[in-house]
């Protein structure tokens, strides 16, 4: 059985949503899921699993979410050769260039770590809605695709 490990970062509670929705899914492919927030999560947790998805929020002009700064940090001594990764996060389009950069941050630090791109990064304005939930079962579908 694969096993995965969803983490998240939310103020306003729409990546927390997102996270439930990939984990949902990933349980609904078979897969073993640990889902937590991501201030209470060691990056080395990554290194014990197939998949690892990030769902983290962009704050004001393309900050990383602060909480979630050692995690980010700490990619840099993981060595994720062989798992697959995915990263779907909310944000607010009203930001314009800015709008979920956190995603291809976390994106960018997750291939430097060895791991391979499992699906595209997904990017949903505020809170997710029906047709981004399709979206992220079939980004859920994609890992689960890429690990076997």
């Amino acid at each position: 059985m694969a096993t995965a490990h969803v983490v998240f970062a939310t103020i306003t509670g729409n990546n927390e949503d997102i996270a439930d929705i990939i984990t949902e899914k990933l349980e609904q492919l078979g897969v073993d899921v640990t889902e937590s927030e991501i201030s209470q999560t060691d990056a080395d947790s990554f290194e014990d699993v197939d998949i690892c998805v990030v769902c983290p929020y962009t704050y004001d002009e393309g900050e990383l979410p602060e909480e979630g700064m050692d995690f980010y940090d700490d990619l840099d001594d993981v060595d994720l050769s062989g798992k697959v990764y995915g990263v779907a996060g909310s944000g607010d389009t009203f930001y314009g260039d800015d709008f979920c950069v956190a995603v291809d941050a976390f994106g960018k630090k997750l291939k430097a770590a060895g791991a391979t791109q499992g699906a595209d990064n997904v990017k949903i304005n505020l809170e997710p809605e029906d047709d981004d939930i399709e979206t992220l079962d079939a980004f859920a579908q994609k890992l689960v695709d890429q690990a076997k």
